[in-house]
Parts: C-alpha cells; sequence; structure tokens
C-alpha cells in the first residue's frame, strides 16, 4: 500500500458534489423529467452518428418528442450542448473521486481508461467538454485537480516515472481525443491500444537507453492555456 500525505485542499476536494445540478433547481414533473431524458439520450446518439452539425428536428424525431416539447427543455441548440456536457463533466469527476479511492496508485490509469471510454461515445462534444463551454466549471476544475493528486499518488508507488508532469497528462488526454475523433466509426477502440503504449512508456525505468530523465521540457501550464484557447 502506498501512503501520500494529504493537504487540507485535497481534502476539501473531497468534499461530496452531489448537489450539482445541471438545470435549474426546481424538480421536473416526471413527464417532463422523462423528456428531458430522453432528449439528451436521444443528442448523443444522433451527434455520435452525424457530429455537431445534427440538426435539433434530428434529434426530435430520434427522442419521439416534438420540436416544441424539446424546445421547452432546451431554448436552443447550444443549451443543450452545454448541458451534455455539463452531464459529462459531472461525471468525470465523479470518476475521479472513485479513481482517488485507490491507494496502490492505480487510480490515474482507472481515471484515463474511464476518460477515454466517455471521449469515444461523445466525440463530437469533446472540444465543448475540454475548454469551450461554461457548463459545470467547478466539476471540470475538481477532475483536473485530481488528476493532478492522482499523479503524484503513482509517482509515489512507484507506478510512473518521476519526470512525468500534469501536462504531460493533459497531452495524453489530447491525444485520446484525436484518436477518439477520427477513427470512432472504424476502430472505436484504437484509443486503448495508443493508452496501453503510452502507459509503459510512462513505467519507472532503472537501466537500458531510457533510463535517464527526458531530454524535452514539459509544457507549461501557460502553454496549455494558449494552445486550449
Amino acid at each position: 500500500m502506498c501512503h501520500s500525505r494529504m493537504s487540507q485542499a485535497q481534502l476539501l476536494c473531497r468534499t461530496d458534489m452531489a448537489t450539482h445540478k445541471t438545470t435549474s433547481d426546481k424538480p421536473l414533473r416526471k413527464d417532463a423529467a422523462e423528456n428531458r431524458r430522453r432528449i439528451l439520450d436521444a443528442a448523443a446518439q444522433v451527434f455520435f452518428a452525424s457530429g455537431l452539425e445534427a440538426g435539433v428536428e434530428e434529434i426530435a424525431r430520434v427522442a419521439g418528442v416534438g420540436i416544441g416539447t424539446l424546445y421547452r427543455r432546451f431554448p436552443s441548440k447550444q443549451a443543450l450542448i452545454d448541458e451534455m456536457v455539463g452531464e459529462m463533466r459531472l461525471g468525470l469527476a465523479a470518476a475521479a473521486r472513485e479513481a482517488t479511492g485507490r491507494e496502490d496508485g492505480s487510480g490515474l490509469e482507472a481515471l484515463v481508461l474511464e476518460t477515454g471510454k466517455l471521449q469515444v461515445v461523445q466525440w463530437a462534444c469533446l472540444p465543448q467538454l475540454w475548454d469551450h463551454s461554461n457548463a459545470e466549471p467547478e466539476a471540470l476544475a475538481e477532475f483536473r485537480t485530481r488528476t493532478a493528486e492522482l499523479l503524484e499518488t503513482a509517482q509515489q508507488c512507484g507506478r510512473i516515472r518521476s519526470d512525468i508532469t500534469p501536462t504531460d497528462i493533459t497531452m495524453l488526454f489530447w491525444a485520446l481525443r484525436g484518436i477518439s475523433e477520427t477513427s470512432h466509426s472504424a476502430a472505436p477502440d484504437a484509443w486503448q491500444r495508443h493508452l496501453e503504449i503510452v502507459f509503459a512508456g510512462m513505467r519507472p525505468v532503472t537501466d537500458g537507453p531510457f533510463a535517464g530523465p527526458l531530454h524535452t521540457k514539459a509544457l507549461s501550464a501557460t502553454q496549455v492555456r494558449k494552445i486550449n484557447r
């Protein structure tokens, strides 16, 4: 078992975020809630097949609701996309909290795997997911904070080499995103092989040509922000 000292900030980050909601705090009637869920599920299906260029009319048709019902729940297509992104971010934060409970240092790998699974089924929303949406920003911030903490734990447990940085993990997510966007229809599992190769390369090495430190400097947080603009 690996042990790492947890800061007060980390303890606060463990606070349950179950109170997050992706829409109004006012509860929906049962039929309205069912329609909302059907629309969101239909949007995921339509966007997976056709990308974000798909029209809301097709989403309403797949959901089995009228276009007026769709617009009562979501006043614009962007509002619908934001709702989907919000749910995805809440899911990522929940996965990060669950991964934090792995004390053997395997939490980072588990989280990246779950993130990859989400990315391939929601490939069309990925630009919105990571930066270009204001939906559930606290959940996204929690995911990023916990990812950095999981990396530190993995390094302390000897699962990941010590010169890997949080921005390297960010680049890994970028790589998986690109693979998901290009191969989701023909080879939806292609990203998993890439992930295995990358994690094999991040293992600590004590001898051989790759035993020394990495020669290329890691991206800074400022560079990552510029790239994401």
